[in-house]
């Protein structure tokens, strides 16, 4: 029964949890940055180039290379560690201003500031 109540504490943990959630999310985030790579970003660049991405190959030795593959994952890569880049940004400046702002000091310190400064008149 010990061993099940210390597995229910740690699975419960905040940062379990919160791990747990951020992977889902993350797996939800790259489906979504695939989607739009794969449907939106590269029939738009294949228009201009003139050939599906798909299609880029290149055989040496008598084997094809499909860089047009390695290409759509780098630019999957690329997307999601900007948008990773700015929504760490974004944390990161709010915590910057919430670092900011001074705690106003407690009443009792503020009464016995003004209790010596009344003393030293």
């Amino acid at each position: 029964m010990g061993m099940m109540k210390e597995f229910k504490d740690f699975a419960t943990k905040g940062n379990v949890v919160d791990l747990a959630i951020a992977v889902i999310i993350g797996g939800a985030f790259g489906a979504i940055v695939n989607s739009l790579v794969d449907k939106i970003l590269m029939p738009i660049i294949g228009s201009i180039i003139g050939q599906s991405f798909e299609t880029l190959t290149t055989k040496i030795n008598g084997v094809d290379v499909m860089y047009g593959a390695f290409l759509q994952a780098v630019i999957n890569f690329l997307i999601i560690a900007f948008v990773l880049f700015l929504i760490i940004k974004g944390i990161n400046a709010r915590k910057k201003k919430e670092e900011a702002a001074p705690a106003a000091p407690p009443e009792d310190i503020t009464l016995l500031r003004e209790i010596r400064d009344a003393l030293k008149k």
